[in-house]
């Protein structure tokens, strides 16, 4: 990207300042370079090299032992990782976050070419986590990697794109006594108008939790977690699933966003929201398990874009 895109993102809120000043830094230091996500081969009239698809990991607590999972966590976690897995009080809370965290090395490791203990992971002002690119640029797969994790009820959710940004959320329907009456009054009018039209029971809370992942996964995708009001943008959602439309906040303005539902296991929903652009394909690779090899993924054709209206 040049330095035009690269400010107009940082302008956006879809780049942190660090990185829109490693970049800037990169271009400016070798300005003939060619982005690896629209280099062009050699030789007039070839065609652009082709993009790198989005991939996606989905990965149960259960597809890694649990003294396995503190072993690779002692190597690969780096200190402030340590620390926050020996403040949980329950076991289980504690095994969710080292499998999470070494499911993130292990396929920083894949994309990047980084071993996973070297794999510097800084945060932004809201908390959210970034790769550190090194100074010489990633070992595999060009100048830029974005990732985005999210757990819960002992499932992991990992995405990764080229460039851009992703945000993902997974969330389990049956969610024992944690009430859904709390989120849906955090929705927009249309959105809780849609979601009091489903009898009560699991196909309300389907509409609900469909609503809270997209939600989730767009907010992280912007870095903003929960410092963006969910009613300030809103979706219109396909009875089954989809997404029809999209308002954003007002401070976004019409960009075009790639919006994905899945229900990687019964009872488990998820979803992706990611940037369209320049360089980003359309298609998506999803892994299932933990990535000790690179088996054959499921790949799936993201949805048309969705301009804010």
């Amino acid at each position: 990207m040049d330095e035009r895109e690269i400010i107009t993102r940082f302008k956006a809120g879809l780049l942190e300042r660090e990185q829109a000043v490693w970049l800037l830094a990169e271009r400016r230091r070798t300005p003939g370079r060619v982005p690896v996500a629209v280099a062009v081969s050699g030789g007039a009239g070839t065609a652009p090299e082709r993009t790198e698809p989005i991939k996606l990991w989905f990965c149960s607590n259960d597809e890694l032992d649990p003294g396995l999972a503190v072993t690779l966590a002692g190597h690969w976690l780096d200190a402030q990782e340590q620390e926050i897995a020996d403040r949980f009080l329950f076991e289980r809370d504690r095994r969710q976050y080292l499998v999470a965290h070494a499911l993130v090395r292990r396929v920083l490791a894949l994309e990047s070419g980084l071993p996973e203990a070297e794999a510097v992971i800084w945060r932004s002002e809201r908390g959210r986590p970034f790769l550190r690119p090194p100074t010489a640029g990633l070992p595999r797969g060009g100048e830029e990697l974005d990732f985005n994790l999210s757990h819960a009820g002992g499932h992991n959710l990992l995405g990764v794109v080229r460039s851009h940004r992703i945000g993902v959320d997974v969330e389990r329907v049956d969610r024992g006594e944690q009430g859904l009456d709390a989120i849906i009054e955090t929705f927009a009018r249309d959105e809780r108008e849609w979601v009091a039209q489903a009898a009560p029971g699991r196909t309300r809370d389907c509409r609900t939790l469909r609503l809270w992942t997209l939600k989730e996964a767009y907010s992280k995708a912007r870095g903003l977690g929960l410092g963006l009001p969910f009613d300030s943008f809103s979706f219109t959602l396909d009875e089954e699933r989809g997404v029809l439309g999209f308002r954003p906040p007002e401070s976004e303005g019409a960009l075009p966003w790639r919006f994905l539902e899945l229900e990687p296991e019964p009872g488990v929903l998820a979803a992706v929201a990611l940037l369209a652009g320049t360089g980003v394909s359309s298609v998506l690779q999803l892994h299932r398990g933990f990535p000790w090899s690179r088996e054959a993924p499921e790949l799936l054709a993201l949805p048309v874009p969705v301009a804010g209206l």
